[in-house]
């Protein structure tokens, strides 16, 4: 059973909305997984089911070019895994890394860092969120959803949460 993206927005919401976000959807086993974006404070700012083989991104605008730069992940073995990365350009602190990854172009000027299967310690990282003009965002099956409009300017912690893995 697929569910859309939940989110917690940066409004007041009452304790019945917010434990409405927090509960498990009925017939997702909690070994298959969630991805969850934390602020600082424990709120809630986005939580998407992610079962073993599914595939996200972290979508942002480059700060100075302003066009979109791509981080893809995958849960793979209960781990979440950086597989590939698009750079539209060799703009300023984007470039391919010899023996990291494999550089392929991708037919329209930029390219693709492909092959890059890097686990990611603890299955979490920390992300500063960017203005609304860097425009954060999740991918995920054909939806975006902006960080930048739920917490720009926070720290939050990316975690895919699986049986394997801690809280």
């Amino acid at each position: 059973m697929r569910t859309a993206i939940l989110t917690a927005s940066r409004r007041a919401l009452g304790p019945a909305a917010l434990l409405l976000c927090l509960l498990p959807v009925p017939g997702l086993a909690a070994a298959e997984g969630w991805l969850e974006v934390h602020a600082d404070d424990g709120r809630l700012i986005a939580a998407l089911p992610m079962p073993e083989g599914e595939a996200w991104c972290l979508e942002w605008n480059h700060s100075v070019a302003g066009f979109p730069v791509l981080d893809c992940y995958r849960h793979r073995d209960g781990r979440m895994v950086l597989e590939r990365s698009h750079l539209p350009d060799f703009a300023a602190g984007l470039d391919h890394i010899p023996g990291r990854g494999r550089q392929v172009s991708d037919g329209e000027g930029g390219y693709w860092i492909e092959e890059l299967d890097e686990p990611v310690p603890g299955n979490r990282y920390r992300l500063r969120v960017g203005s609304p003009e860097v425009n954060h965002r999740l991918l995920h099956e054909g939806r975006r959803l902006s960080l930048s409009d739920q917490a720009a300017g926070e720290r939050v912690t990316i975690h895919l949460q699986t049986s394997a893995t801690t809280p």
